[in-house]
């Protein structure tokens, strides 16, 4: 069992900063989204980030790192002076520069301590099943979510779907491929019918959504991962070269919801999807 998480919350929130005149958003909501401190969103009256480290504790993770911008003192005093969490053990780790996310797990190589870790993203709350089953592996892996499964789900329009990464896996299950941004790629042709899990060369239902089980032997690969055209240090690169290199990534079928707050237009649908929810980090 993986009992250690990276969670990737550096990011410069670009797509919430930018404006939305039909969002509906609380003054606290306008706040953190002009700050672009996604992870601070106030869902009912909690940060965003609190359901996912809720969540990551639900599946029996208990050591967590937050991958930080130097700037982000509001998120390190709520959690170390205003809520601090009881099931899990948070740390801050800081990345001095916004230099990809390959760079951001780089900063995380020491705390680690060589044993393996769940590496994901601030700004989504992923299934506590998916999160557990990708825990127990043995292994290095990833969920791949069904597309048409997240849109019923979730609260991701099909049109988002179209530019998350595609995943190809061979007949044993593992990851042969990840096409980053398919939308500006030719998809692959579905495979014939097989299985209801994941096909050899899996059809364009299969989605990545940065969820990863690492070891060690993935800091490597994001210290050798050359710049991508957006000229940052990004992580499907780094596993891309990798599997060039000859590791092994299983793919576990899963299915949503996977709520998602990138832009502003999103907390109205996310906040309505928690009601009811009980955060317990």
């Amino acid at each position: 069992m993986t009992g250690q998480a990276v969670i990737l919350a550096r990011g410069l929130g670009t797509r919430m900063r930018a404006g939305d005149s039909a969002a509906r958003l609380t003054h606290a909501q306008r706040h953190a989204a002009d700050s672009g401190h996604k992870a601070m969103m106030p869902i009912h009256g909690r940060p965003f980030l609190d359901y996912l480290l809720s969540a990551i504790a639900d599946a029996g993770i208990t050591r967590v790192a937050l991958i930080v911008a130097p700037d982000h003192d509001a998120l390190r005093r709520y959690y170390e002076e205003t809520a601090r969490p009881s099931r899990v053990h948070v740390a801050f780790l800081v990345q001095p520069e916004a230099r990809g996310t390959a760079d951001a797990i780089l900063v995380a190589a020491s705390w680690t301590e060589g044993r393996p870790f769940l590496a994901m993203n601030a700004d989504n709350i992923y299934p506590v099943a998916a999160l557990r089953d990708l825990a127990a592996l043995d292994e290095p892996g990833l969920p791949a979510f069904d597309a048409d499964d997240l849109v019923r789900t979730s609260n991701i329009l099909p049109d988002r779907i179209a530019s998350f990464a595609l995943l190809d896996i061979d007949r044993d299950g593992y990851l042969t491929r990840i096409v980053e941004k398919p939308s500006a790629a030719p998809r692959p042709s579905p495979p014939a019918p097989r299985s209801p899990l994941l096909a050899p060369r899996s059809s364009p239902l299969a989605i990545s959504m940065n969820l990863w089980r690492f070891d060690s032997s993935i800091f490597d690969a994001c210290r050798d991962v050359p710049r991508s055209i957006r000229g940052e240090f990004e992580l499907p690169e780094a596993v891309a070269l990798a599997l060039t290199r000859g590791a092994r990534f299983k793919a576990i079928a899963a299915r949503g919801p996977v709520l998602d707050l990138s832009r502003r237009a999103d907390a109205a649908d996310v906040e309505r999807r928690l009601a009811g929810v009980e955060a317990r980090p």
